[in-house]
C-alpha cells in the first residue's frame, strides 16, 4: 500500500466532469482508492470545499464525501517548516508549498497535482495530464 498526497486541483478536477483534467484524475483516484492511502492536506481540504459550499451544497455532505476517500492531514510544525523552506527556495505559493511539504514530511510515494508549475519541484510530484476533447 502506497501513500499518495493529493492537491486540491486534483479533487476539484475529479468533481467537475467538464474540467480538462477530469479524465486523468478519475483514472488515477479510482485506481488508487482501493490499494493506496489517499491523503488530503488540511489546506487542500479547505480549498477543495470552497466551490461546493459556495454553490449551496450541504456542509455535512461535502465533508462526508471527501472523508470517504481521503484522510485529512493536519498542518503540523514540521510541515509548516518544510513549506517555508520550499517557499523560500522555489516559486511555489504557500498553499502549494504546504501540499508538497506534506508529501515530504510523510515520505509519500507521490504528490498528485494538475498544476504544471510544480513539475520538477520534488521527486514525488506527479503532474496529471489534461485530456484532449
Amino acid at each position: 500500500m502506497g501513500l499518495i498526497v493529493v492537491d486540491a486541483s486534483v479533487v476539484i478536477a475529479f468533481r467537475d466532469e467538464k474540467d480538462p483534467h477530469h479524465a486523468a484524475t478519475d483514472l488515477v483516484l479510482t485506481a488508487a482508492r482501493d490499494k493506496d492511502q489517499l491523503v488530503l492536506p488540511a489546506s487542500a481540504f479547505a480549498e477543495s470545499i470552497v466551490r461546493p459550499l459556495a454553490s449551496g451544497a450541504p456542509e455535512e455532505q461535502v465533508i462526508a464525501d471527501l472523508l470517504r476517500v481521503f484522510r485529512i492531514e493536519p498542518l503540523t510544525q514540521a510541515i509548516a517548516l518544510s513549506a517555508a523552506k520550499l517557499r523560500a527556495s522555489t516559486r511555489l505559493r504557500l498553499p502549494d508549498a504546504l501540499v508538497v511539504a506534506t508529501g515530504a514530511v510523510l515520505d509519500a510515494d507521490s504528490v498528485l497535482t494538475c498544476d504544471k508549475a510544480w513539475d520538477g519541484i520534488d521527486r514525488r510530484v506527479e503532474v496529471l495530464a489534461t485530456s484532449q476533447r
